[in-house]
C-alpha cells in the first residue's frame, strides 16, 4: 500500500496517524484544542527566525556601507541593469522605483489608442490594472483557473473583442502561467503579450524565464518579493522602441544617451513628467541578492515540497497544479487548497485546529480587483470598464485557500511538526467538523 492510500485510510478511520517521513506509525494524541499536546513545539521566536524575509547579510551591509562612504551611488543602477540582462538573456531592461512604476511605463510604451482593451486577471494587485486609466485603456477582467490561480485562457478567449489589443498574465504566487499557450493564441489574434512577473523572479517555463515571454514584462523588488530590495522594480523589453519610450516616460535624464536615430532623444531633460528612477541603494540591494536568487529559490522550494508531499496525501488538500516543464518559485506563502467536502470539515475549523496545534496558517483572501469601487465609478475612466458581478474561479480559489509560511532557512524539525499537526487533525476529522 502506498503512503497516500495509507494516510487516507488512517484519516477515514480517525484513530491512528502517520509520523514523520521515514518514521514508524504511532497513535495520534488528542487535538490541542481538546487539551491534547501541541504538535508544534518549536517556539514562536524560532519559527520567526526560520521564516524571516528578506534575509540580508554581511555582503549587503558592506556594500551599502561602501556606497555611503564613497558617494558613488548612481553607478549601481546601470550595473544592476547589465547584470539583469545577462541573467535573463534579454536585449533591454530598465530599473524603476517600484513594480507599479514599471507597469505604468509598460502601459505607456504600448502607445495604443484610448479605448483599447487590455485583458488581465482580476486576481492580481491593483498595480496591474489601475494605472491603465491614465492612458485611456479599458481593463477586461479575466477569471483564473481554480487549480493554478493563474489566468484562465478559455475565459480570455470568450471575452475577446475587436477592441482587445493586449493581455497581461500574472504569475500568481510564483507559478508560471501557460505562456506557450497564451503566446500561441496571442499570435493568432494579434494581441500584445505583457507579463506581470512581480511574484515570479527566477521562475521558468521550458527553461525560459518568466518576464521574457512577452513583448514586455515587469518584476517587483518590494521587500516581500522573491528578489527583495525593500522597494524597486524592473521593466523587460524585447524591442528598442518600447524600451526607449518606457524609459523616457519616467527618466528625464536618459533620452540624451539613446542612439542618434531615436525618436525619443529630443525629450532629454524633460521626459514625459514622472520620475521613476530606482533608489541607488535599492539597486545595490538587488544586485547583492541576484547571485543568491536561484539558490534561495531552490532551498525554499525544496522545503515546500517536503511539507506538501505529506499534506497533499490527506483527503481534500491540494496545491497549485504545475506542469513538468515549469520551474516555479514561491512568493509570500505556501498556497494550499482545501476541498471542505472531501476533508469533512470547514476551512474555518481547520484554521482553528491548526492555530491550537501551533501552526501558523491563515485563509486570507487575495484581492479580486473587479470588486473594488475604483472600477465601478465611471468618473475615473476615459472609457468605463465593464465589471463582472462574479468570477467563479477567483471566488473558488479564495474560498479554498489556506496559506502557510515559507521557510527561508533550513527548517526540517518544524516542517515535520507542521506535517504531524495536519495528520493529527485529519485523524480526528469528526471532532474537527464540530468546531
Amino acid at each position: 500500500m502506498d503512503r497516500r492510500s495509507l494516510v487516507q485510510g488512517v484519516a477515514a478511520a480517525g484513530i491512528v496517524g502517520i509520523a514523520g517521513t521515514g518514521r514508524a506509525a504511532h497513535k495520534i494524541e488528542s487535538l490541542a484544542i481538546n487539551s491534547g499536546p501541541k504538535a508544534v513545539t518549536v517556539s514562536a521566536d524560532a519559527q520567526s527566525r526560520l521564516t524571516k524575509w528578506p534575509r540580508y547579510g554581511s555582503e549587503e551591509k558592506q556594500r551599502l556601507s561602501d556606497l555611503l562612504e564613497s558617494n558613488k551611488f548612481y553607478e549601481e543602477i546601470p550595473l544592476l541593469e547589465t547584470e539583469t540582462k545577462a541573467y535573463l538573456s534579454v536585449p533591454f531592461v530598465k530599473a524603476h522605483i517600484n513594480g507599479t512604476s514599471a507597469l505604468m511605463s509598460m502601459f505607456f510604451a504600448l502607445d495604443l489608442l484610448e479605448g483599447s482593451e487590455i485583458m488581465t486577471p482580476s486576481y492580481t494587485a491593483s498595480a496591474t490594472i489601475a494605472p491603465m486609466r491614465f492612458f485611456g485603456y479599458v481593463p477586461i477582467f479575466i477569471d483564473i483557473n481554480p487549480r493554478t490561480a493563474c489566468v484562465d485562457l478559455n475565459d480570455a478567449k470568450r471575452k475577446l473583442t475587436p477592441r482587445t489589443k493586449a493581455i497581461v498574465p500574472m504569475h500568481a504566487w510564483g507559478l508560471p502561467c501557460d505562456m506557450d499557450q497564451i503566446n500561441a493564441w496571442a499570435a493568432e489574434t494579434g494581441l500584445i503579450v505583457l507579463e506581470d512577473a512581480a511574484q515570479a523572479q527566477g521562475a521558468t517555463l521550458q527553461e525560459k524565464h518568466m518576464g521574457t515571454w512577452g513583448a514586455m514584462g515587469i518584476f517587483s523588488y518590494q521587500m516581500s518579493k522573491v528578489l527583495p530590495a525593500i522597494e524597486g522594480g524592473m521593466g523587460v523589453y524585447q524591442n528598442r522602441e518600447q524600451f526607449e519610450r518606457a524609459t523616457t516616460f519616467g527618466n528625464y535624464d536618459l533620452p540624451g544617451r539613446f542612439p542618434a536615430d531615436s525618436k525619443y532623444s529630443k525629450y532629454d531633460q524633460t521626459g514625459f513628467g514622472p520620475k521613476f528612477r530606482i533608489h541607488p541603494l535599492a539597486a545595490a540591494l538587488a544586485r547583492m541578492q541576484m547571485p543568491k536568487l536561484d539558490e534561495r529559490n531552490t532551498l525554499i522550494g525544496s522545503q515546500v515540497r517536503r511539507l506538501n508531499n505529506r499534506l497533499t496525501a490527506l483527503p481534500g488538500l491540494s496545491m497549485q497544479s504545475s506542469r513538468p516543464d515549469m520551474k516555479r518559485v514561491h512568493w509570500s506563502a505556501n498556497i494550499l487548497f482545501l476541498d471542505e467536502k472531501k476533508a469533512g470539515f470547514s476551512k474555518s475549523a481547520l484554521l482553528t485546529a491548526l492555530k491550537a496545534e501551533g501552526v501558523r496558517a491563515n485563509g486570507a483572501a487575495y484581492p479580486e480587483q473587479h470588486k473594488f469601487s475604483l472600477y465601478r465609478e465611471p468618473q475615473w475612466w476615459h472609457h468605463a470598464p465593464q465589471v463582472p458581478d462574479e468570477l467563479p474561479g477567483c471566488a473558488e480559489v479564495n474560498r479554498n485557500t489556506v496559506r502557510l509560511p515559507l521557510f527561508t532557512a533550513e527548517a526540517t524539525e518544524v516542517i515535520d511538526q507542521y506535517a504531524e499537526a495536519f495528520e493529527k487533525i485529519w485523524a480526528h476529522r469528526e471532532a474537527v467538523a464540530k468546531l
